[in-house]
């Protein structure tokens, strides 16, 4: 029983986390568009399932890209 749950707890993790990701880097874009809509804004803490640490990374992240036209602003 025990076993189970810590498979559980595992998937809950962040993605980041369970990959060991030290930094999310702007350039990567396959990794960003899973975290914005189609429009272009960016998921919630609870929908994406990131950990505060990587939420705050990956903002910065898609700001950076919005910035340079990788992703576009949101409209």
């Amino acid at each position: 029983m025990k076993d189970k749950r810590k498979k559980f707890r595992e998937v809950l993790k962040c993605r980041f986390c369970r990959d060991k990701v030290e930094e999310i880097d702007y350039k990567d874009l396959q990794v960003l568009q899973k975290m914005v809509t189609s429009q272009g804004k960016l998921y919630s803490r609870k929908r994406s399932g990131n950990c505060a640490k990587h939420q705050r990374q990956a903002q910065q992240a898609v700001k950076r890209a919005r910035f340079i036209a990788l992703l576009p602003y949101v409209g």
